[in-house]
């Protein structure tokens, strides 16, 4: 079966699936093999559970030519199905990526132009070789725009969600220290991320970026197709004024303020409030939008617990966010403050010098209380009162008997560590 009839059967069809707990009337299935399962085992299942088609690779299951799809490829088939579908609605796909900040910026961006527009954009993170096609899969003709999340952790992967994607627009939130061991140092990274730059400008797309990160002006080189965002002398005029805790801005001298903390998210607000403008969204709109914006799934969330106020970034960390909101946290006015911080993973070759360099940093600028948790923290050499724990089990029973009061508490590691755990003892 060739990707235009398949297309013909997937429009018959409610939405796609590639896990039958989450079968829905009339999907249709696709059988994803990974390292622990295979997809072709549960096709009966999902048709059995509503599915209307089942598309698998392996023939030895194939009980009727009516509802099983035979492929030479699964995963294959439903990249090339993504393409065939996006090429089909011919609407304008605007593309992110960078090292932090691609999900809170992409919903900042769906916050402020479905204002003004229907837009479809990435559930949650579903940001790679699976994510982005069910992400496009999930789009429909009555859309104005779409918005696809793209994660990497090796070169050239950006470069192949964007032959799948076929973005017209595009915008790279920074180059931190993220995925260190796949991409291979800061230089790597700075290679891959910017594998969407080299997209856009081959095929003649827009590129949205921030006139004041040199790295990403050398970048795009002279490019000319770009709308820029910055304080002055660009497009869109944005400017920064405090985050204390909640960052506010002004745009085109109208103040705005957010439900966001720590300066780092401004560059993410600023992205989508230059978006915003360049696709005519009116300014009471824009500011609308970002001001309406609540982060959630333990993104840099503010909360009360008792008499503790507490900041809750948990859903990953690498050295330069994990940086970033330290950083925002010195600057905090507050009488006590408590880090716990979890382990950065991915960093292979580099994670011993960049935990070493977080314990540094705190011991040399912070006077709170600090808690780390996860093997990496445990290694590194400590002085003072900072506290360590090879495992969560080893802090949980050092907390669970202390009172916090009046205190502010940031939580923040990388998401196998889990650390919103905490939570439940403070």
């Amino acid at each position: 079966m060739n990707n235009e009839d398949l297309h013909h059967k997937f429009l018959e069809c409610s939405g796609v699936s590639t896990d039958t707990r989450k079968i829905e009337p009339n999907n249709m299935y696709f059988a994803l093999k990974g390292d622990n399962f295979d997809g072709n085992a549960f096709a009966k299942q999902a048709l059995e559970a509503g599915a209307t088609y089942a598309v698998v690779d392996d023939a030895s299951i194939v009980l009727d030519k009516e509802r099983y799809i035979l492929v030479d490829d699964v995963l294959q088939r439903l990249q090339e199905l993504a393409n065939h579908h996006r090429h089909s609605l011919n609407i304008p796909i605007i593309a992110l990526t960078g090292s932090n900040g691609k999900t809170t910026t992409k919903e900042l961006i769906h916050a402020v132009l479905s204002t003004t527009y229907t837009v479809g954009a990435t559930k949650g993170n579903l940001n790679n070789h699976i994510g982005v096609p069910l992400t496009l899969l999930s789009f429909d003709s009555n859309l104005d725009y779409g918005i696809v999340e793209m994660g990497a952790n090796h070169q050239k992967e950006i470069e192949f969600l964007c032959s799948i994607a076929v973005p017209n627009f595009g915008v790279i939130t920074n180059f931190g220290k993220a995925h260190m061991e796949g991409f291979g140092g800061i230089e790597g990274i700075i290679k891959g991320k910017s594998e969407l730059y080299d997209y856009l400008k081959s095929h003649n797309g827009l590129a949205f970026i921030n006139s004041e990160d040199p790295k990403q002006m050398e970048q795009l080189g002279s490019y000319g197709n770009r709308y820029t965002f910055g304080p002055k002398g660009a497009d869109t005029q944005v400017a920064f004024s405090h985050a204390n805790p909640f960052v506010t801005g002004t745009y085109n001298q109208t103040e705005f303020s957010s439900q966001l903390i720590g300066g780092y998210n401004f560059t993410n607000i600023a992205i989508a409030i230059s978006i915003g403008e360049y696709f005519d969204v009116p300014e009471s709109s824009i500011i609308k939008g970002i001001e309406s914006y609540t982060p959630t799934n333990n993104r840099s969330q503010i909360m009360d617990k008792g008499s503790n106020h507490i900041i809750l970034d948990a859903y990953n960390a690498n050295p330069t966010s994990m940086k970033a909101a330290l950083h925002n946290l010195f600057q905090l006015e507050a009488s006590h403050k408590v880090v716990f911080l979890g382990d950065m993973f991915e960093l292979g070759d580099y994670a011993k010098e960049e935990h070493q360099a977080i314990v540094n940093l705190l011991e040399s600028e912070f006077d709170g209380t600090i808690f780390l948790a996860g093997e990496n923290f445990y290694d590194t050499e400590r002085q003072g009162n900072t506290k360590a724990f090879k495992t969560f089990e080893d802090l949980k029973n050092e907390i669970n008997d202390i009172e916090f009061e009046n205190a502010t508490i940031l939580i923040k590691g990388s998401r196998g560590m889990a650390l919103e755990r905490v939570l439940d003892f403070i």
